[in-house]
């Protein structure tokens, strides 16, 4: 059986890191990727290998038995000791009469393609990202569910989203509701893979894997949110109102005079929608951050001074 080297395929050193050998793949799958050569043989072939090597390279155990085993890693593969990456014939043929398919996450697409929308936010069925099946060893199952990592925005995951997906020759309108988290599992019924090759039979299932992306204002934790405000001096001495942040409509929040720095405000009902009953709400916690003023006119020194000659506090 001929000896596959991953490294030399990938062309990084067999000492490489995981970064060196993630932007090795990313240019190679640009270069050779079927929507970039069509209806060329050779890049697809190519296209394949790549795939196939990183497939072992990314994964830190079957990297560590191929290291191992060199020229005897294919061999012990088809013995069963271990996926074989990607098996094209098989996929090609039609896969396996059931399981579950799973992409790879869709940011490696965006990195990949460099697309802004969400047209091509499914690679084609067979593009290679990241295939792999979910099958136990017992009956297979009637028909072949999909799953995908789907990122969104905090706003998006408050106010709900829409993606449009390109599936196996289809376009698919998918609907993200209001509260999800990271973690989450939208289904989407009979949008899966068909189980019998030519697309006839039943298709199976579609679950999008929700992850949040990180907000700069907003830490969530499950469906109340933290985050702080600055107030002025005045305001935190003598009380009034501010604008809390927020990611629906604005909030007020009333600050009592003599509010300290690090006091924190509940405003009930202010947080993300709950997934299962949207029109209720967690709450929003606000920490107060109080702003001193960073220059002081003679006039506004010997104010202060004065002030604190009243107060005692004098030096």
């Amino acid at each position: 059986m001929e000896y596959k080297d991953y490294y030399k395929t990938l062309g990084v050193a067999k000492g490489a890191d995981d970064k060196e050998i993630k932007k090795a793949y990313r240019r190679l799958a640009r270069q050779y990727h079927p929507d970039v050569n069509p209806g060329d043989k050779a890049a697809e072939a190519r296209f394949k290998e790549i795939n196939e090597a990183h497939a072992v390279l990314s994964d830190q155990e079957k990297r560590r038995k191929y290291d191992e085993l060199g020229q005897n890693y294919q061999r012990w593969q088809q013995a069963g000791g271990g996926p074989a990456g990607f098996d094209w014939s098989r996929w090609a043929a039609g896969g396996p009469a059931g399981g579950r398919v799973q992409y790879g996450n869709v940011q490696d697409l965006q990195d990949l393609f460099g697309g802004s929308g969400f047209s091509d936010f499914f690679e084609t069925l067979f593009g290679g990202m990241g295939i792999r099946t979910a099958q136990g060893r017992q009956a297979p199952p009637r028909t072949r569910d999909l799953e995908q990592e789907v990122e969104i925005t905090l706003e998006e995951a408050f106010r709900g989203a829409q993606r449009l997906m390109e599936l196996d020759g289809r376009r698919l309108e998918v609907k993200i509701p209001p509260g999800v988290k990271t973690g989450s599992r939208v289904r989407m019924a009979g949008e899966g893979l068909p189980v019998g090759a030519g697309q006839s039979g039943p298709r199976g299932d579609l679950y999008l894997r929700i992850k949040v992306s990180p907000h700069h204002t907003f830490e969530r934790r499950d469906d109340d949110l933290y985050c702080e405000a600055a107030v002025d001096l005045f305001a935190a001495l003598l009380g009034g109102e501010v604008r809390a942040p927020s990611l629906g409509e604005g909030v007020a929040l009333r600050i009592p005079a003599g509010t300290q720095t690090g006091r924190t405000f509940r405003l009930t009902g202010q947080g993300m929608p709950r997934l299962r009953a949207p029109q209720e709400r967690g709450d929003l916690y606000v920490k107060v951050r109080v702003m001193l003023p960073d220059r002081l006119t003679e006039r506004e020194q010997k104010l202060v001074r004065e002030w604190a000659a009243i107060r005692g506090a004098a030096s």
